[in-house]
């Protein structure tokens, strides 16, 4: 280290003052929603690493709930919706459209395995 980086350091240590990381963005996941599917159809995650799920509709609105990622949320057509998840527990979960879209609407499903 040379002299003038350990002073810099000393004097960080001796007013309490230390510089910060600024803390990185939550990784991004787009999802899309058409009948029956969503596309992925599989999400891996990490446990307790927060994502933002960015969710369109091409064609009606859908819904995106998975009560083990408190996860609830509708996905119009034509706009965009962002949820930030934290998965506070590790395991595969199942998310289903919540809105009824037609006949395969029971079908349409997203696995979420979270690591």
């Amino acid at each position: 280290m040379t002299p003038s980086k350990l002073a810099f350091a000393l004097l960080c240590l001796g007013s309490g003052w230390f510089p910060i990381r600024a803390q990185e963005s939550p990784r991004v996941i787009p999802i899309t929603a058409k009948r029956f599917e969503y596309r992925p159809n599989e999400v891996h995650l990490k446990k307790g690493q927060p994502v933002t799920l960015v969710l369109k509709s091409e064609d009606v609105t859908h819904g995106l709930l998975c009560r083990a990622l408190k996860l609830d949320t509708d996905i119009p057509p034509g706009q965009e919706t962002q949820v930030t998840v934290t998965p506070g527990q590790a395991g595969t979960f199942t998310a289903i459209c919540n809105h009824f879209c037609g006949s395969g609407h029971g079908n349409m499903k997203l696995k979420f395995i979270v690591e």
